[in-house]
């Protein structure tokens, strides 16, 4: 089989964008963002938001430079072989189609669930059923099903945070009454408690917390196989990504950090029901849960369409058997998404009859998982540039380069280890390190294993071709 570089070419750019805005606004700003702010203290969770915002941007400069040079489906981990090393490419390929694979198994349990708020009486396997079908639907037809369907998903989260910053910004001011507020808050939640109410450890200790809730934004590079001209489409969509995310995750931050007493933050519900009900809001609640209802659908949506992508990559670059990058005449590359679609459907069942033993090893790894390709890509970038420069290039040659290098690929490499090394500070996490580490060391081990039996098998066909 020929190897290829990419799939169809069918997105345009407004798909991109929206994809990788869908791919990082999810449950993490929705539900779990309140527990930042319970940690940190409102300036802190600020901060950690602003801090993680530059890691990621510095991430995506350094992706964007790979990918307009080498615009390959399943790129990072093509990038990591080619660059680091054939196991290293291995490594970060199998963690982070792990990473979505258990990312849909919860996006399905967690569906089913919040279907239960308008039909207490109906099972849960059964919503998760229909959503793994309309998913799987979405996916396996064409290309730009997926994309079309992923920006509508983006959009309705998109609409949802940009009213809840306009209102609870009004809130901040008085212009809308909130309750248990006499007069406009405005910032006195930041200071009533001192800056930071937990010392500044809550602060570090968060950090991975807040990476993980921008994790999602290297679907730009995922899709570069399949995105009509990437040396115009990618770097755009780099762009307004970021200042978008810096405007929906920092600006609702600081509005919930306004509203929400830091000691209530996290503990009993989503901080934007919170919010909208102490706005006197009608139905907030329900307005909310589908809101969160489509960020889960939209991040099982891109959870298929990567690890699908990540299988067709290894199998098209020889690591896994070639008939799993066999496309149908649509150019999606079916048994790679049906595989992908089994595994989420084990992590499902995991997380129903293993949850305190097989499923919470593999969210513990799938957790920091994300964080080590960030490290891989990164630790490329600083590679590619060496390796084109000694080749006697010159920067101007590429159609788009880091900017500041190598400022900000050593930022991004080093930033990023930070976040993992920290996480060994917070009890709570320090089992995604127990976890990961071994984890990695078996990906190594199982590369290895794999190319000695490649080698013994060939060189047997050749012994047997001789005789």
């Amino acid at each position: 089989m020929t190897k290829r570089t990419h799939l169809s070419r069918k997105m345009s750019a407004r798909h991109v964008q929206m994809i990788a805005l869908g791919g990082v606004i999810g449950t993490g700003l929705f539900l779990s963002s309140g527990y930042t702010i319970h940690q940190a203290g409102p300036l802190g969770t600020v901060i950690a938001y602003l801090v993680g915002a530059l890691i990621v941007y510095a991430v995506m400069l350094c992706l964007g430079e790979l990918t307009v040079a080498m615009p390959y489906t399943g790129a990072f981990h093509v990038y990591a072989k080619n660059l680091i090393g054939p196991a290293t490419g291995f490594t970060v390929a199998i963690l982070y189609w792990l990473t979505w694979t258990i990312a849909m198994g919860s996006e399905f349990t967690a569906a089913g669930l919040i279907m239960r708020r308008w039909f207490p009486h109906t099972p849960v396997w059964w919503w998760s059923l229909l959503f793994i079908i309309i998913i799987l639907l979405s996916n396996i037809f064409t290309v730009r099903g997926f994309a079309e369907s992923e920006f509508w998903f983006a959009a309705v989260k998109v609409v949802a945070i940009v009213s809840f910053i306009v209102l609870g910004a009004l809130a901040m001011v008085g212009i809308i009454h909130i309750h248990g507020y006499q007069h406009a808050p405005l910032l006195t939640n930041f200071t009533k408690n001192g800056l930071f109410p937990n010392g500044l450890g809550g602060l570090f200790t968060t950090m991975l917390t807040v990476n993980f809730a921008f994790s999602g934004t290297e679907l730009i590079a995922i899709t570069a196989g399949e995105t009509k001209e990437p040396e115009k489409t990618i770097p755009k969509a780099i762009h307004t990504t970021l200042w978008r995310l810096v405007l929906f995750f920092v600006g609702s931050m600081v509005v919930m950090s306004a509203l929400i007493p830091y000691k209530e933050a996290g503990v009993t519900q989503s901080p934007f029901v919170y919010v909208f009900n102490q706005m006197g809001i009608p139905y907030a609640a329900d307005l909310m849960n589908f809101v969160v209802l489509t960020a889960i659908i939209s991040a099982a949506n891109s959870g298929l369409y990567a690890s699908t992508r990540m299988l067709w990559s290894l199998a098209n670059e020889g690591t896994l058997p070639a008939v799993i990058a066999k496309t149908n005449k649509r150019g999606i590359p079916v048994l790679a998404l049906l595989l992908s679609m089994l595994g989420g459907i084990l992590a499902l069942l995991s997380s129903v009859y293993a949850a305190g033993t097989v499923y919470l090893v593999l969210v513990s790894v799938s957790g920091l998982a994300v964080v080590f390709v960030w490290i891989a890509i990164a630790l490329c970038e600083i590679i590619f540039r060496r390796h084109f420069l000694a080749a006697g290039h010159q920067v101007s040659e590429l159609k788009y380069h880091t900017p500041w290098y190598p400022v900000i690929p050593w930022f991004a490499f080093i930033a990023s280890t930070l976040s993992c090394i920290l996480i060994w500070f917070d009890p709570a996490q320090r089992i995604g390190l127990y976890c990961t580490v071994p984890f990695v060391i078996l990906c190594y081990a199982t590369y290895y294993a794999l190319a000695a039996w490649r080698k013994h098998v060939g060189k047997k066909r050749s012994s047997a071709f001789i005789n």
